[in-house]
């Protein structure tokens, strides 16, 4: 799917700046990692679901993860390249918080991984001096993460489920995270 028709869609649906900013953090992460997997044929499709990934929060913040098909489906006719690949990518991100779409692909793994852990490292960037990812390291991520305190919604479960579920360790996916955000640190605000 083009990123363009992603970001015409999740627009449709999503008004709120700072969700915005979320799902473009996403979107840039998700194109990274297609590249550390050497998916860089499909980096634009990682990158579009990334960006798509949250299209029911902001209307349905009660049934996250379950509205979405009914969106994007609806949204076929107008994007015909909103295949199923990408639907149920969008879906495993929910995994079992809200739904049993366990993610099965590389591109969804990704995606379930750095769903919460790109709002801790922005987290954790806001409260540097800097305020930026440019200087920051993993060993303050990883500071962060341990607090459970520090940005409380970012749910740590999921971000440690999601490392092993790429078979790395937590610190080299947050140090991988950072050097993607680093990437567009200017349009991410960070």
């Amino acid at each position: 799917m083009k990123f363009s028709d992603a970001k015409e869609l999740l627009e449709k649906y999503v008004k709120g700046e700072t969700l915005r900013r979320h799902c473009l953090t996403v979107a840039i992460v998700m194109e990274f990692w297609a590249k550390e997997f050497g998916e860089e044929a499909n980096a634009e499709t990682w990158k579009s679901v990334g960006y798509l990934h949250d299209i029911d929060f902001e209307l349905y913040p009660n049934e996250h993860c379950i509205k979405a098909r009914g969106i994007l489906e609806n949204e076929k006719a107008a994007y015909p390249e909103l295949s199923e690949e990408i639907i149920r990518a969008v879906l495993s991100h929910g995994w079992k918080l809200v739904n049993e779409v366990e993610p099965k692909t590389p591109m969804e793994k990704v995606l379930y991984a750095i769903d919460e852990l790109t709002g801790l490292i922005f987290a954790s960037a806001m409260v540097r001096p800097s305020k930026s990812v440019m200087d920051m390291e993993t060993k303050s991520v990883m500071k962060k993460f341990k607090t459970p305190a520090f940005a409380a919604n970012c749910n740590r479960a999921v971000i440690s489920d999601g490392a092993a579920m790429l078979n790395m360790e937590l610190p080299i996916v947050i140090e991988k995270t950072i050097m993607a955000m680093r990437t567009q640190a200017q349009a991410l605000g960070v």
